[in-house]
């Protein structure tokens, strides 16, 4: 049985899916962001339990069907932007549309009408965090990161930064105390 969660975005929010399943005696097949595979049926009881427990861990189970594919359309990107080695070199449009297996217009459409943004924006405000993420650690200089996050060039990923934080990319660097935002606050 697929269960769906809302703001499941990164390895501790699994750890802690994990730990509410064992807690309610269930057995998973997989748990990845945004979605468990589970081997049991949940009855009504289990599911409530799991809910309560879910919610005291900061996430959500969900059982709206747009709602659950907002999620997917977040994980994906959340997956293709902080935890994917490089970035696709296809259109996002194409790259999601082909991921979650529906035409990228009414993906789009839905989004906005739901979120309020578009999700070219969610992916900008995501790859604003990761460049920063990326800065911070210090590994990389700018054009790295701007060809690890795919840009066509350093002068696009600095007004791009530019435009989301009022900050040039070597003035973020300056400024070390400047917080990062969690991901799953990005874009909500």
């Amino acid at each position: 049985m697929k269960l769906y969660i809302k703001y499941m975005v990164s390895t501790r929010c699994k750890m802690m899916v994990k730990e509410a399943l064992k807690g309610l005696g269930l057995h998973f097949i997989v748990v990845d962001l945004g979605v468990v595979d589970v081997m049991e049926t949940l009855s009504t009881e289990q599911r409530e339990h799991l809910k309560i427990a879910l919610l005291e861990a900061g996430l959500e189970l969900m059982d709206d069907k747009r709602a659950m594919l907002i999620e997917k359309i977040k994980n994906v990107i959340i997956e293709m932007v902080h935890h994917a080695d490089e970035l696709p070199k296809t259109n996002f449009s194409d790259f999601i549309s082909e991921k979650l297996n529906h035409d990228y217009t009414y993906l789009a459409n839905l989004f906005s009408e739901v979120q309020g943004t578009t999700i070219e924006q969610f992916i900008i405000s995501h790859k604003t965090e990761r460049i920063k993420e990326l800065i911070i650690y210090g590994e990389m200089n700018i054009t790295e990161i701007a060809n690890q996050m795919n840009y066509s060039s350093v002068a696009h990923l600095s007004s791009q930064f530019k435009k989301v934080t009022g900050l040039s990319p070597s003035h973020f660097k300056q400024l070390k105390d400047k917080r990062r935002s969690p991901i799953e606050d990005i874009g909500n």
